[in-house]
């Protein structure tokens, strides 16, 4: 028997090329809201995982773009800092989960929690401690952006008619998980808030899930400092210095001779 399940008209179609997003059964981005996309840096994962560090800027609103590369509907199941973006609770990443849906080769972007069947509650980089997650006191998965992917059942009879264009969607509420301990909060790590509130309709359509997600990638955003500290991305005073370039002082007296 096919699930039920609310299908969000994805808000736009994004018109910029795309050879350069992750992910092979899907292509995911992070787009701030002035347009910029943000620069993924690859970090080694057994298939399906694909993982990658992110930068996040402090106050930016954003937005997940995903693109279908199959030529059939999937389930896009999302976690943000390990909470389902549309029923808000913790994700396991399962199939039974709640999850948006994608036309085959169709493009969308989900900008924020689900909070109705037309609004949605905007993402915003912010500090842990101002996250959705940790209002519920989770940060078992802080700074992640989870996407995992479900193509949908193929069967011999007849497929209905399916619309046109870009679309993604959510499944039932998902059975009661088992808790997991968080870690501390830290002042010092990136989380996403629950932002100001916008018009997203949604509709219902019928969709089953393949038992098992085909792809699952993950996006650990971070402030800036911090990946220069991690060394992910090449910043001032992360490398040694170049002594044809850093040094910009006069000349210091000579060593002391003994």
């Amino acid at each position: 028997m096919r699930t039920m399940l609310l299908l969000m008209v994805l808000l736009g179609v994004v018109s910029t090329a795309w050879g350069g997003g992750i992910g092979n059964a899907v292509e995911v981005r992070i787009r701030s809201d002035n347009g910029n996309e943000i620069p993924f840096h690859p970090v080694p994962a057994q298939a399906p995982n694909r993982k990658f560090y992110a930068e996040a800027t402090k106050g930016d609103n954003y937005g997940i773009v995903v693109r279908n590369r199959l030529n059939r509907r999937v389930g896009i199941v999302i976690a943000v800092d390990g909470r389902n973006i549309i029923s808000g609770k913790k994700s396991w990443l399962r199939n039974d989960e709640r999850m948006y849906i994608l036309e085959p080769f169709g493009v969308g972007e989900v900008k924020g929690w689900r909070t109705g069947d037309d609004r949605i509650n905007r993402f915003y980089f912010t500090t842990a401690a101002d996250s959705y997650a940790a209002a519920f006191n989770d940060e078992s998965a802080m700074g992640v952006i989870a996407v995992a992917v479900y193509p949908e059942v193929q069967r011999y009879e007849e497929p209905e008619e399916m619309c046109r264009g870009a679309s993604m969607s959510p499944l039932p509420a998902p059975k009661t998980a088992k808790r997991v301990l968080a870690y501390d909060r830290s002042s010092e790590s990136a989380g996403t808030g629950y932002g100001r509130e916008e018009y997203s309709p949604v509709r219902t359509v019928e969709f089953e899930p393949e038992s098992a997600a085909i792809e699952n990638v993950y996006v650990k955003y971070e402030w800036r400092e911090t990946l220069c500290r991690k060394g992910i991305i090449a910043c001032r005073g992360s490398l040694p210095p170049n002594r044809m370039w850093d040094d910009d002082g006069y000349a210091p007296p000579p060593p002391t001779r003994n």
